[in-house]
Order: structure tokens, then C-alpha cells, then sequence
């Protein structure tokens, strides 16, 4: 039986080969302490089998509602192969030392936008984030921009993944993986 991390490695590596699409690209939906839904893009910037790593400022509205519940999900939609793959499952920080690597790959204007942001706040201008990005680079001119210390990632630790396939009368295809302790139980769903 395939995992579902390596058949998302399959989908992820086909879909990489079409025009136009960013394979990275996924809607996550959270929900914060009030019970509120929220969904926006993100990137997943890697996979492995521990599940999917993305990052952001910890002070954003997705990282406060992560804070206080863990359980997100995301879906991954790839419209030039008719297919989608969804993911529920729990948000945990990586290690620092991760979030240090991966932010070091960054292109410097991305380390830069990390500091001047205040991602989720009210901006009063664009002149005002412009300033920001001015005071950052200023700060690191000639230096490595190191991770700032409220920016940091994610690993969605999955507990169901569903993937689902185009086809012909609606008669779509889904398999559905869920988390059994160390194993995978797999299931067909009706489309």
C-alpha cells in the first residue's frame, strides 16, 4: 500500500509539469478562538514523512488562530489534471533551527519583507510598509538578514488525506487515507 505522502509526491511532481501552475500553491483554512472560518493561499515549500511545511510571520491572523486551535486543512487543486488532494490534520512549529535553514534560502528582498511586514496588521499607506522595507534593508546593508524571531513554519502533521480524480458522468474517483496510529487505513468514498 502506497503512503500518502509519496502519492501526493507522485501528483505534486506531475503537476509541476504542467504550464502555469505553481504545485506549491494551497488553500488553507484555519479557525480561530471565536470559532471563525479562514482560508488563503499558501505555499507548501516542502514535504516529507512528517507531513507539509509552510511558513509565515508568527503574528499573523492564520499563526494567532493556529495558536489557539491546531487542527487546519488545506486543498490542493490542480485543474489541468482534474485533480484535487485534501489534507486535515495539526499545525505544530518546527524547529527553529528548520525554520533558520529554510529562511537562509530565501532571496534577500523575501528576508527583507519578513522583518518590514506586520502581516495581518492594518497598513495605513503603502508609503508606510515602503519605509519598513527602507529601515530593513539600512539594518542589513552588508550583512546576512538573519530570521526574525517572529517568523517562523509549520509542519501540518496529516490525519486524513483524500485525493480526488476528474471523471467522465461525475463519477469522480476518491480514496480517502486516514491516520490509524503508525499506519494508514484507506477507504473509496462515493463521488
Amino acid at each position: 500500500m502506497i503512503d500518502p505522502i509519496e502519492k501526493y509526491r507522485d501528483w505534486y511532481n506531475e503537476a509541476a509539469l504542467g504550464p502555469g501552475v505553481d504545485p506549491k500553491a494551497v488553500c488553507l483554512s484555519t479557525v480561530d478562538a471565536a470559532g471563525r472560518t479562514a482560508a488563503r493561499m499558501v505555499l507548501i515549500q516542502y514535504f516529507d514523512e512528517r507531513g507539509f511545511v509552510f511558513f509565515t510571520n508568527l503574528e499573523s491572523r492564520k499563526a494567532v488562530s493556529i495558536a489557539s486551535r491546531p487542527a487546519v486543512s488545506f486543498c490542493a487543486h490542480w485543474h489541468l489534471l482534474e485533480r484535487q488532494v485534501r489534507v486535515e490534520g495539526f499545525a505544530a512549529l518546527v524547529a527553529p533551527a528548520e525554520a533558520d535553514t529554510y529562511f537562509a534560502t530565501r532571496p534577500r528582498e523575501s528576508q527583507v519583507g519578513a522583518w518590514a511586514s506586520r502581516q495581518s496588521e492594518t497598513l495605513s499607506s503603502r508609503e508606510a510598509l515602503e519605509q519598513r522595507v527602507a529601515d530593513a534593508e539600512r539594518r542589513f546593508a552588508g550583512s546576512p538578514v538573519p530570521r526574525p524571531p517572529f517568523w517562523s513554519g509549520y509542519v501540518l502533521v496529516p490525519q486524513r488525506v483524500e485525493f480526488w480524480s476528474a471523471r467522465p458522468g461525475r463519477l469522480h474517483h476518491r480514496e480517502l487515507y486516514e491516520r490509524d496510529g503508525p499506519r494508514w487505513r484507506t477507504s473509496l468514498l462515493y463521488p
